[in-house]
């Protein structure tokens, strides 16, 4: 299995798994669930490491797509951009998610730990959702926003003024 299928594999587990990740820490929350709870930090933890193995596939399915017909340098840049700041959001709470699954071991979680990762999270689910609505719109030509033409239109005018 080459990296371009390892991100076209994985690509969709950080997105569908911060949402089921804010899902869960949202009932934790509101059960006061200790057990929940962990299972949510837990996920956060190997969503965190996921991403990042996400995010490190995507240059060379890069070269892949710039060969084929209809290939956005402007839509693919602002996608790796996006990224970038989930990867991070993500990889942030994931070390969050392992702090405070380290300090709260051997005794109930505090009180606090849950709805903060659940704030956290909520960013991460953001930052998330929003990277992968760009990365779709690389391939997926028939969810590209008006605004996404207007760039395209921007970047060739750009490119002819260049040479």
């Amino acid at each position: 299995m080459s990296s371009i299928h390892l991100h076209l594999l994985l690509n969709h587990v950080p997105v569908i798994g911060t949402v089921l990740g804010v899902l869960l820490l949202a009932v934790a929350v509101a059960r006061r669930s200790d057990e929940l709870g962990r299972i949510a930090l837990w996920l956060f933890a190997l969503l965190a490491g996921t991403s990042v193995l996400v995010f490190l596939t995507g240059e060379p399915a890069e070269e892949l797509v710039e060969k084929l017909p209809g290939f956005s340098e402007a839509l693919t840049e602002r996608h790796e951009e996006a990224a970038l700041v989930a990867t991070v959001v993500v990889g942030l709470v994931g070390l969050f998610s392992l702090a405070v699954l380290a300090i709260f071991r051997k005794r109930p979680l505090a009180r606090w730990a849950t709805p903060v990762a659940l704030v956290l999270s909520l960013g991460a689910a953001g930052a998330m959702g929003y990277a992968a609505n760009l990365g779709g719109q690389i391939r997926h030509t028939e969810i590209r926003a008006a605004s996404s033409a207007t760039l395209d239109r921007g970047s060739d005018e750009g490119e002819r003024r260049e040479r």
